[in-house]
Parts: structure tokens; sequence; C-alpha cells
């Protein structure tokens, strides 16, 4: 049993300050000198970017579909480790999960986590029927525990003493009222915030501001309190250590139950290679393979558990910037190219030459994401790129976002044809490709019409009530589509990717 005091920070819906709130309160707590350990439900990279900010710790993703539900507790306790206190942020509405279910969303996080939730509630434009609203969520599933109330967007003292009576008799007690503040901001554009990395002077800026604005505003005892009142949790920490595991991973069949967090009957063994089958180095050691991460400003994207994964199994990780370094990093044996916006940086990167021309002749494994396909490409919106995936990449006004499932159609250094995956997409670009596809996704739980957030996402099914597509470029060095994994959940990946950056020739 492990003891974790532990709040998730939920909403009615998106754009009622759970940002705010969550980030705010991880300063505010870390300004009174514990240690917290930031979270963030669902797939999202850029808020734990300014988690990361407000708690000097990596923000760690919790995503049932992306991990797996028998991964959740576990990951969370690797992450809060030596932490006095987590804090973990929602996504969307409390109980928005994937398609009609709440798989996946902040409640379904909250009981796996048996956390007590705080709703943050816009309050703006209305007072006694706050309390309608919260007395709704509070008793829409009773196995998620709606610990207290912060009102957002509270416009005076006299706004605020109506919402708390209203309040007061419901049971509910009241933790916060946030006031209006113009001067707490966080610049967005065609992805959401702009993250941190971006901007990290103003972004370290705006963090302390929402610690500030956090800590006149809301009770952090009471807080403290309702965090420490979760019971202990009745699992051992993840552990990226493969050598737990090494040589058989279990891949979610397809189309097992996504309730079922065992999916037993339902699983595929793949053979991994064993570790300890990598070349020597002299002296009769064990070379370590060196996995070269891109970063900078134009690649923000990534999971913390990713580069554990990847040193966990042998190598040596360091990062390069495709917008300011001319080389890739020396003895480089694989590299890993993930998501970010390269789009805003299309004319930066594409006049980086000498690295555009080294990551064209690269003779290891190369691992890309989303923004790292679109690097890959032979041109972004006209400009020159890498030339490794044949194909056109450009922006568009359509977003295209959500859960995938997807299967294999090419054997790459981290596929093999068949294999299954779980997958997240998002992104306002597109790419004409000139040859066959890595993967073959679905979206069996989408029904027509518009995704979660609203947006027309159209056509291309497969049979009622079934999106379906492909995507990517694979070939014996690359591996790259929309694709988003998250690793922990496909823990092959990084194994794969470090025993073929050791000897990549047995894959031609």
């Amino acid at each position: 049993m492990v003891t974790i005091p532990r709040l998730v920070v939920a909403a009615p819906a998106s754009g009622s300050g759970k940002t705010t709130v969550a980030t705010g309160l991880m300063a505010a707590l870390r300004a009174r000198g514990l240690r917290v350990s930031p979270h963030k439900v669902g797939p999202d990279y850029i808020d734990p970017g300014y988690h990361a900010l407000a708690t000097g710790r990596p923000g760690r993703n919790l995503d049932p579909w992306l991990q797996g539900e028998e991964r959740v507790v576990p990951l969370f306790l690797h992450g809060a480790a030596g932490c006095d206190v987590a804090v973990v942020e929602g996504v969307m509405g409390l109980f928005d999960g994937k398609g009609d279910t709440d798989f996946a969303s902040t409640a379904h996080v909250a009981r796996l986590l048996d956390a007590p939730v705080v709703l943050v509630v816009d309050a703006a434009r209305q007072s006694r029927s706050v309390a309608a609203v919260v007395h709704g969520f509070a008793t829409f599933d009773t196995r998620v525990r709606v610990g207290g109330v912060v009102l957002n967007r509270v416009g005076s003292a006299r706004h605020e003493e109506l919402c708390r009576a209203a309040l007061a008799g419901i049971g509910v007690p009241v933790l916060g009222a946030v006031r209006r503040d113009d001067a707490v901001f966080t610049p967005s554009r065609h992805l959401g915030l702009v993250p941190a990395a971006e901007r990290r002077g103003e972004a370290v800026a705006a963090v302390d501001r929402l610690a500030a604005l956090v800590a006149r505003s809301c009770d952090l005892d009471a807080l403290l309190r309702l965090a420490g009142s979760a019971p202990a949790l009745n699992a051992s920490p993840w552990d990226p250590d493969p050598a737990a595991g090494r040589g058989v991973v279990a891949v979610p069949a397809l189309d097992a139950s996504p309730r079922d967090p065992d999916h037993a009957a339902g699983r595929e063994v793949v053979a991994v290679p064993a570790l300890d089958a990598s070349p020597r180095a002299p002296g009769g050691g064990r070379a370590r393979p060196v996995v070269a991460v891109a970063g900078g400003a134009a690649f923000t994207f990534g999971y913390a558990e990713h580069v554990e994964l990847l040193r966990a199994a042998g190598a040596d990780v360091v990062t390069f910037d495709p917008l300011r370094d001319e080389r890739l990093p020396d003895g480089a044996g694989a590299l890993v190219i993930g998501g970010g916006f390269p789009e805003v940086y299309a004319a930066e990167l594409a006049a980086n030459e000498p690295l555009r021309d080294q990551v064209a002749a690269f003779g290891g494994p190369i691992a890309a994401e989303c923004a790292g396909l679109l690097y890959l490409c032979e041109e972004l919106d006209g400009r020159r790129m890498c030339g490794r995936v044949p194909g056109r990449a450009s922006m568009t006004s359509r977003l295209t976002l959500g859960y995938r499932e997807a299967v294999a159609l090419a054997r790459t250094p981290l596929t093999r044809p068949g294999e299954r995956f779980r997958g997240h997409e998002f992104h306002r670009t597109a790419v004409a490709h000139a040859s066959g596809p890595l993967f073959r996704w679905a979206d069996p739980h989408h029904e027509g019409g518009t995704d979660r957030s609203g947006t027309d996402i159209g056509a291309g099914r497969a049979g009622a009530g079934v999106r379906s597509g492909v995507d990517g470029y694979g070939d014996a060095l690359v591996t790259a589509s929309y694709l988003h994994l998250h690793w922990a959940g496909s823990p092959a990946v990084a194994q794969r990717l470090v025993s073929s950056s050791r000897s990549p020739s047995v894959l031609r």
C-alpha cells in the first residue's frame, strides 16, 4: 500500500479555468516548500510543460486509452515518488470520455486513483445557478467524490457572496473564489496554448502570477486536507526497467474491450530482441547506443517515460535542436523526432540545410511522430525539409484529433505487420504521400457529425459509426506517422529502437 495525498482538478467543460487553477495550485504549494507531483489526464503535451515550470518536476500524463487502465495507478505512483502531494489536472468536462462513454475521462482517472475532485466552475454570468451545476456533477456518478468547488471568474464580493450562499445548501464546500484578472493570460494559437518551452521567460512569469492568484484566492490548507483524505493505493510504482519483462511484451488486440484492463483473451505475444545480444565494446563491456531526441522550440512534445524507457533499454539519450544545431550529436545511433510545431518554424528548419542533409543521410533507425513526420517529408508548406519520407506536407484549416486504434501494415524498426497500437492524433496539417501507408486506423466509437470538441470531422467511414483511414510511412529505417503513442502502453517500441540502433542492418 502506498499513501500519497492527491487531488484531481476538474471542470464542467473546457474553458472553465482548470489549467489556471491546477497550475497555480501546483506552484503555490511548491512555494510553501512542498514537493508537488504534476499530472495531466489525457494525451495533451502542452499543459504538462506549464506543470513542469510550476513544480520543477516533469509533467506526466495519465491516459487509460494510451497506457492501459492497469498502468494508470503504477504510472501515477512512479511520477509521485518522493513527493508530498500530487495535483492531477483533468481534461475537458469531468465526464467527457471516448465516444459516448466516460472511458479515459477525468472521472475515470479519478476513480482509478481513488482521488477527491475539486470542481472548477466558471461563475461568470450566473449566481444561484452555480449550485445546480455543482449538485448535478456531484450526484451524476456517486463513485466520483466531488470534495469541493473553486469558483472562477468571480466578478465582485457580492457575486462571490451569492454563489457561496447557494452552494452552502448542497453541502459542497467552496475552497476558493478566483476573481477575473486580465493580467493572468497565456497566449494561444491553432492547437491551443503556446508551449512553455517556446516562451520560457514569459512562461515562468505567467506561472508566478498564477501561483500568486491561487494563493490569495484559495484555501490552500483546506485543499491539502482534502488531498490528505485520499486513501492508500494498493499498487506498485511502474518500473521502466525492461529487465522486469525482457524479451516478451503483450500488445492489446484491436478488438479487445477497452473496459477490461487485462485484455487477457486478446493479447498477442511479441518477441523483443534480448538486450544482452548487443555488440560488445572494447574490453568486453556492452556498448551503450546513443539515441538523439529532437528538442527546441519546434519539437516540444514528448512524454517523460519515453526517455526513461530508452535509458532502461540500455541507451544514452541526448537532445538536439533542429533549429540551431548544424550536426547530429556525436555517435547517434537512432533518432527520435516527436511532436511540436514545425509549421510555425518551417523557414528556420528549411534554412538549417547542414542538419537536414545529415538527417537525410542518417543510417540508423528514425522514429517520428506528427511534427517529426512533417520534418522528414520532402516539403512543408513549399519549404524544403529532409526528404526521408516521400511526400509533401501543408497546413490546412481542418483540425484532426482523436484516439485511434491502429494496425501496422509495414515492417519497420518499431513495427511488425499486423501488430496493434493505441494512439492519438492532433494536428491541422495534411501529407500527400507517394507510397504505401504505415498504419490503418479506426475509431469505432465515432457516431459521425462532430468530435468531442465540436470539430467537424466529416466523412471517411468504414461501416456505420466507424471512422477509419490510413496514415504514415515506414521502411527499413523510418517509422513515421501522425500517430502519437505513449510507449508505456507499447513497451516494445523503446526496446526495438535501442536494439535496432545497435545493428540496423538486420532490418534491411
